[in-house]
């Protein structure tokens, strides 16, 4: 395993990193790109750093410390970029056929969701429906991913679940998805939509 891409799509492919306690590092696949992966007793580390810094700061056997706080700070002192979040992530295959919502493409910048992805994300697509947004766009080592975003009035209808499961018919790959922890009720729509915890992840962008 090369690359932080070879390891994605090894994941994708249903082979997990051996869940051997060990830390990988990986250079950033791009200036972008940077950040922790977390997988069952196994962490990745993508940054373009020297391995004796990283060594020095990871106990080793202490499984949860690569996005614990004092690694994830020191991380960020390093490098002059601040965490996003601590997501937990998901992964599913493209499904065939048509979405079962009727969809519009949507190609305006001004929606602060599809904005975010343009900043995050290369290859991106929207689309909306009554009450929802569903963005697609090439993210972390060129992998697709996609958000989904439900009006206030619009929740609890299952119009997330549906629109998680549109993605699988639009997407042209395996499919990811970030979700923060709290947010249970989108953690339950992506399950349902037939999308799988694979691990969780920490990403450091560039600041805007």
């Amino acid at each position: 395993m090369e690359t932080l891409k070879d390891l994605l799509d090894g994941v994708a492919a249903g082979n997990l990193p051996a869940p051997d306690g060990s830390v990988d590092l990986f250079p950033q696949p791009s200036s972008r790109d940077l950040g922790v992966l977390g997988f069952t007793a196994h962490a990745v580390v993508f940054a373009d750093l020297h391995p004796v810094w990283l060594r020095a700061r990871l106990s080793e056997g202490d499984l949860s410390a690569p996005l614990n706080p004092p690694f994830l700070r020191a991380l960020e002192r390093k490098t002059g970029r601040r965490v996003d979040n601590v997501d937990v992530l998901f992964l599913a295959h493209p499904l065939p056929g048509e979405p079962d919502v009727p969809l519009a493409e949507v190609t305006r910048r001004a929606h602060p969701r599809v904005a975010r992805a343009h900043r995050h994300r290369d290859d991106v697509r929207a689309w909306g429906c009554e009450g929802g947004l569903l963005v697609l766009g090439r993210g972390l080592a060129g992998r697709w991913e996609v958000a989904v975003e439900v009006a206030p009035e619009h929740r609890g209808r299952g119009l997330g679940r549906i629109l998680a499961q549109a993605a699988r018919h639009l997407a042209p790959e395996p499919l990811w998805a970030q979700i923060a922890p709290a947010n249970a009720a989108s953690v339950r729509a992506f399950t349902a939509a037939g999308f799988a915890t694979v691990g969780a992840e920490a990403l450091l962008p560039p600041a805007d």
